[in-house]
C-alpha cells in the first residue's frame, strides 16, 4: 500500500507535466480528484515518506521530451492497474481513470520505443548469426551516431582543446 499511496504525488507531476490531453482536462478539478484519491489511500499515513519517490525520481533522468514518453509510458499503466482494484463508483476515481486512459493513448509511440529496449536487451550476442548481423549494421550505426547533436557537440569541444590555434 506504501508505493501505492505514495505514487499519487507522481500521478499529479504526470499530469500536470502534459498540461492537457485533448481539450477535457481541467487541472484544477483533477488537482481535486486527486487529492480525494490521496484521501481514499491515506496517502497521508508516516510511511509514505520512507524510501523516497518511486516514479518522480526517475522522472528526473529523463530530460528530453521524447525521453520522458518512453518512462511514462511505463508509468502510466502502472497507475491504472493500482486503480483497477479502487471503487470505480466515485467520480474522482472515475475522472482519474478517463484521464490517464487518454494519457496512455497519447503515449503509444514510447511503448513502441520501450519494446525496441526490451528487444534488444534479450538479443544474445553470442549467437553468431547475431554476431554477423550486428558487425554488417555496425558502420550505419556509427553514422547514426555520429549526426547525434551530443556527438557533434563532443567532436567540437574536444578539437578546440586539441588546436593550439
Amino acid at each position: 500500500m506504501t508505493c501505492q499511496t505514495y505514487s499519487l504525488f507522481a500521478l499529479s507531476v504526470i499530469m500536470i507535466y502534459f498540461g492537457h490531453f485533448g481539450n477535457s482536462l481541467i487541472l484544477p478539478q483533477l488537482q481535486k480528484d486527486i487529492d480525494q484519491l490521496k484521501d481514499d489511500f491515506n496517502s497521508s499515513h508516516s510511511d509514505v515518506a520512507e524510501g523516497g519517490p518511486i516514479f518522480t525520481g526517475k522522472l528526473k533522468n529523463w530530460t528530453e521530451r521524447n525521453e520522458k514518453r518512453i518512462i511514462l509510458s511505463q508509468i502510466v499503466p502502472m497507475y491504472l492497474k493500482m486503480l483497477e482494484n479502487t471503487d470505480k463508483s466515485k467520480d474522482h476515481v472515475r475522472h482519474i481513470r478517463e484521464e490517464l486512459y487518454t494519457l496512455q493513448e497519447s503515449l503509444s509511440d514510447g511503448s513502441k520505443k520501450m519494446k525496441d529496449l526490451r528487444d534488444l536487451e534479450k538479443l544474445q550476442m553470442t549467437d553468431l548469426k547475431i554476431q554477423r548481423k550486428a558487425v554488417n549494421e555496425l558502420f550505419s550505426v556509427l553514422q547514426k551516431l555520429a549526426e547525434t547533436p551530443a556527438s557533434r557537440k563532443r567532436k567540437r569541444s574536444q578539437f578546440q582543446r586539441s588546436c593550439r590555434c
